[in-house]
């Protein structure tokens, strides 16, 4: 009985190491062959590194340029724009996209999410008004958010069906390891809940990117340890000039952070 167990044994793990043999891997990506397109908000445009162009705010720093530039694909649309929300991707970029892309990278949601007046507040105000804009955020990223998009992703859907779409989350802000931030630094609390409120904001985006059969890649692990408040931040502070460059992935949050999550999941 024994010895009839152990054989069965071994020929289950046999069939299942088979079939994880036969099991094909992902498709790599082929840049010579593909048609990529950049959509999104401004952690796709570039905003945060050098060379802004005036409209849209879009960097060839940025990672959809940092990897055209690596990867020389067939061809490059860059559709991204700063301060965009989900019904911009849906009315003023995917009707530009291309039915024949092949690849589409985004990042969207955190302009739905309040993401700048959220964080802004938090600079200027006290710690329950910071705690306070968090819960309201979070209140609007688990009830209204999911549905804007699952309606973005749709629509990129119908317009590209035979893309490969990569979602890319966002990174946490600050490093948290120090009590203190510098002097005009945020406080430990509110690092603390803006940092809660954006593993809240990933954790939906990866949800409905998964449901819509997109391909999600989270950079949470690329930005670890490079949090604003750090000793070798990949985000930038608060800035004076450019303003706009508050709180987003500085040149090296781009080249280490963004493009190996995205050049991963290729």
């Amino acid at each position: 009985m024994g010895r009839r167990l152990s054989l069965l044994g071994c020929l289950v793990i046999s069939s299942l190491l088979s079939l994880a043999v036969a099991a094909p891997a992902a498709a790599a990506v082929d840049p010579a062959v593909t048609d990529y397109v950049a959509l999104g908000d401004s952690y796709s445009s570039g905003v945060g590194a050098p060379g802004q162009s005036v409209f849209c705010l879009r960097s060839k720093q940025g990672y959809p340029g940092q990897w055209t530039a690596r990867n020389k694909p067939k061809s490059f649309t860059d559709l991204s724009c700063g301060g965009a929300v989900t019904s911009d991707v849906r009315n003023l970029q995917v009707p530009f996209l291309s039915s024949g892309a092949d690849l589409i990278s985004i990042t969207i949601g955190g302009n739905d999410a309040g993401f700048a007046p959220t964080v802004i507040g938090c600079q200027v105000g006290s710690d329950a008004a910071c705690l306070d804009r968090v819960a309201a955020a979070r209140a609007d990223i688990t009830g209204a958010l999911p549905g804007k998009l699952d309606s973005t992703y749709a629509a990129i859907k119908r317009k590209a069906p035979k893309a490969k779409v990569v979602v890319l989350g966002y990174p946490i802000l600050f490093d948290t390891a120090s009590a203190s931030c510098g002097l005009t630094g945020m406080s430990l609390a509110k690092r603390r809940a803006l940092n809660e409120g954006a593993q809240v904001l990933n954790d939906v985006i990866q949800a409905r990117a998964q449901a819509a059969g997109f391909t999600f890649s989270d950079v949470r692990d690329e930005f670890a340890g490079h949090g604003i408040c750090s000793s070798r931040p990949y985000l930038n502070g608060l800035t004076v000039i450019p303003p706009q460059n508050s709180f987003h992935p500085n040149v090296n949050g781009y080249t280490y952070g963004y493009l190996p999550a995205l050049a991963d999941v290729l």
